[in-house]
């Protein structure tokens, strides 16, 4: 019998890796799985702590998984610190297992805690890259099942290779027939500043040169986009229009409101759609508001965001898939956030038919 709970190794730089198996995407040969070509189901998630949600909820986590049997997932707010001892230069693609003497017992348990689960199905079925951030702060996950085998994957919209950006918000993944883009995208914030209007301004810019300049293949782009586009994507448009912090008011009206829902983001976001040729997939299929299931994110229920809801995660694919959209679904509901599996996010799923000019999977 194969032995679950296998050793996992440190690497000197602090590092925890999940060991090796067999038929995994690094030494896989076409008789180990059979390839192919083209992912058709997609998930995305804030998890708001991806370890957290293992750690409490990863029975419910796990038969969503295993009950819609995606080929992407795609995560965000990993919350997990990337690799390297302090002062020296992070590495972004593994995560930190420090072993200082007061956090050595806590350090180990929660690498091997992580890496076993992950290790078990539905996982197992899944090849992992990180983009994580130096502390416990935002960082992206994607998981790709291992009869998929990407021709590129990149950490940052420039595509330079072993680069990733700030704070991993960017996996991006090159397929044969298409790509996939998975971000967390800053938070516009309340104010005039370099980590809030202006931070998300510079992010805006440089995705909408992204998705103009790479129109060679289709794209997805999915995750926390971090906007509503129109005002039927918040259950109460006047609260978050008027939405304050400490009283401040932006000098600027288009800066005024909730982040997320202003003005500006939601010009920049409508042109980036424009530009990039980008249709919204859940829009497209779901004309009406949907005050049950029609949002992706909740405030708490306790408190003055109680009942106050945005969408404000995406499946955006490019106007070449459009008419290959089955379905694309948010699974949380209620104001008590049933199936967000702990999260403020809910998971949110996409199905695309096959294309019609390709085979999806090799023939025998």
């Amino acid at each position: 019998m194969k032995r679950f709970f296998q050793v996992i190794n440190k690497d000197s730089d602090g590092s925890c890796k999940k060991p090796k198996e067999e038929g995994n995407y690094d030494n896989a040969t076409d008789t180990d799985t059979q390839k192919k070509k083209e992912p058709l189901k997609f998930v995305t998630w804030n998890a708001n702590s991806f370890y957290l949600r293992v750690k409490n909820n990863f029975p419910e986590l796990c038969k969503f998984v295993t009950s819609f049997d995606p080929d992407v997932i795609a995560i965000q707010e990993v919350r997990m610190p990337a690799a390297g001892s302090k002062g020296t230069p992070k590495n972004q693609g593994e995560l930190k297992d420090d072993t200082t003497a007061s956090r050595e017992e806590k350090a180990v348990l929660f690498c091997h805690a992580l890496m076993r689960a992950l290790s078990a199905p539905p996982f197992g079925n899944y090849r992992v890259w990180w983009s994580l951030a130096d502390s416990k702060y935002a960082g992206t996950a994607l998981f790709v099942k291992k009869c998929f085998k990407p021709k590129n994957v990149f950490f940052n919209l420039d595509k330079i290779a072993s680069k990733h950006e700030p704070d991993g918000r960017v996996i991006l993944v090159e397929f044969e027939t298409l790509r996939l883009l998975n971000t967390y995208v800053p938070n516009n914030g309340w104010k005039e500043e370099p980590n809030s209007f202006q931070r998300r301004r510079k992010w805006d810019k440089r995705i909408l040169e992204f998705v103009t300049q790479n129109s060679d293949k289709p794209l997805i782009w999915c995750g926390d986009l971090n906007v509503s586009h129109e005002e039927i994507d918040v259950s109460h448009p006047e609260f978050f229009s008027a939405a304050k912090q400490n009283g401040y008011v932006p000098p600027n009206k288009e800066d005024w409101g909730q982040p997320g829902f202003t003005l500006s983001e939601r010009r920049r976001f409508g042109n980036i759609l424009k530009e990039g040729q980008l249709v919204d997939a859940y829009r497209f299929l779901h004309k009406d508001k949907d005050m049950e299931r029609g949002f992706s994110w909740s405030g708490n229920p306790i408190g003055k965001y109680r009942g106050k809801r945005m969408r404000i995660d995406y499946f955006l694919v490019s106007e070449k898939l459009k008419d290959r959209i089955v379905a694309c679904e948010m699974h949380g509901h209620g104001i008590e956030l049933q199936g967000f599996y702990g999260s403020d996010h809910c998971p949110v799923t996409l199905e695309l038919s096959p294309s019609s000019n390709s085979q999806n999977e090799n023939p025998e």
